[in-house]
């Protein structure tokens, strides 16, 4: 065989490895790119929780006089904008209780609600 060919094999030899590993660290880095999307969901979706809840506690919790209606609607918009079927199920009971005692218990649902989504 001539020292072209075997030059030349050499040379294939060397591309197809280099294009094997470059093929495995791309599948790598596809696979570590889609966890840390994964990541930054759940972490977007617990900001947005701990937002609203915080917006809750100061704004309805501790509010001393009855809650106004912009500050309902800015409620209303957060609680939507979590885009949570079950929060938003448990808001609606919330908001339409009929009694005290109804709107406590329905206050309490709804905090745990929001605490055990911002766990998971």
């Amino acid at each position: 065989m001539s020292k072209a060919k075997l030059l030349v094999i050499l040379l294939v030899l060397i591309l197809l490895a280099g294009d094997a590993f470059l093929g495995v660290k791309y599948f790598t880095a596809r696979t570590e790119l889609g966890r840390v999307k994964a990541l930054l969901s759940v972490k977007t979706t617990n900001n947005k929780v701990i937002e609203f809840t915080k917006l809750f506690v100061d704004e309805v919790l501790k509010a001393q006089t009855e809650v106004d209606f912009e500050t309902r609607l800015e409620l209303e918009n957060a609680v939507r904008n979590l885009k949570d079927e079950a929060i938003l199920a448990q808001w609606q009971k919330f908001t339409e209780s009929k009694t005290e005692a109804e709107a406590q218990v329905e206050v309490k649902n709804l905090l745990d609600i929001l605490v055990n989504k911002i766990s998971l």
